[in-house]
């Protein structure tokens, strides 16, 4: 038996900061905290409090994928770069991450030649997604926000 998922692809609402902060959360939980060191820790001691923060300032620049009323992703860009791109847990896999994706390339693909965004050299999940996706990398500097001998990777894709 098959079926078929139906999401929505829109501007985020205020309605829906709870479920962004949701997907922050658990993205950071899972993938990042495991990651630090003691100071990358002790920077990551109000990370709840900076994700408030970015949700005030920056909502009304947040696409989300929606199904069922539930924010189950997100994207946030300026310019031709992807600052955020996140899934929840129970989501992932399911084509919604490609779909916000190819959104938010259409969308920066009518003012600019490429699209770049950052992932860290530990995070090989995203290094895949991001290659089956047309990305390349480009570039790897240390990566300073969380001061725990990571190293960021600056990626690039081409658009025509």
């Amino acid at each position: 038996m098959s079926f078929v998922v139906t999401f929505e692809i829109r501007r985020a609402l205020v309605e829906d900061k709870p479920d962004i902060k949701g997907i922050l959360l658990s993205t950071f939980t899972h993938t990042w905290k495991p990651q630090l060191n003691e100071r990358g820790l002790a920077k990551a001691a109000h990370f709840e409090q900076r994700v408030d923060d970015y949700l005030d300032q920056y909502c009304s620049h947040i696409f989300v994928a929606a199904e069922g009323g539930k924010t189950i992703r997100m994207v946030h860009w300026f310019g031709d770069f992807v600052a955020a791109l996140h899934v929840s847990q129970e989501a992932q896999g399911r084509g919604v991450g490609s779909a916000l994706l190819c959104y938010a390339e259409n969308e920066i693909r009518q003012a600019h030649d490429k699209v770049r965004l950052e992932t860290d050299t530990f995070n090989t999940q995203s290094r895949a997604f991001y290659k089956k996706h047309g990305f390349e990398e480009i570039k790897q500097y240390p990566d300073e926000e969380w001061d725990s001998g990571l190293t960021t990777i600056l990626l690039r894709k081409r658009l025509s």
